[in-house]
């Protein structure tokens, strides 16, 4: 007889409401930095590059959302042994547009940024309206 062994994979994962103002990148910034410079028993640490990425993807995100989204945000990161990975749900259903960045454009080069920076990007519609964007980095 075979007996099979479950598996439970270790994460831990937090949830923000940000408001529609400019100045929720910026604290979305700090939230994420000190989410995931904190110590976890028994996890991978994430180091100070994945968590520069990280930090790097949520101030774009969020500040796309905040522009484009019609409302505020809310802002779900998780890691896992394996993974760091950031969610921006907003209430808009347009998808994002990535756009070839002009070279005197002060915006527009922060989705190609956060496409170079994740390991997997994705966008989907969420239940009820708006979507989720969510991009995931190895550690």
């Amino acid at each position: 007889m075979r007996t099979h062994r479950r598996t439970h994979r270790r994460s831990e994962r937090v949830e923000y409401l940000l408001s529609d103002h400019a100045a929720s990148a910026g604290r979305a910034r700090r939230l994420t930095s000190a989410f995931l410079a904190r110590p976890r028993q028994r996890m991978a640490p994430v180091h100070a590059e994945q968590i520069d990425d990280a930090t790097l993807i949520v101030s774009e995100l969020v500040a796309n959302a905040t522009r484009h989204g019609g409302g505020g945000c809310r802002l779900r990161l998780r890691v896992t042994d394996e993974q760091v990975i950031v969610e921006v749900c907003d209430d808009s259903p347009a998808r994002p547009r990535l756009r070839p960045p002009a070279s005197d454009a002060e915006s527009g080069r922060g989705l190609a940024m956060v496409r170079c920076l994740a390991e997997r990007f994705d966008v989907t519609p969420v239940t009820g309206g708006g979507k989720r964007v969510r991009a995931i980095l190895a550690i």
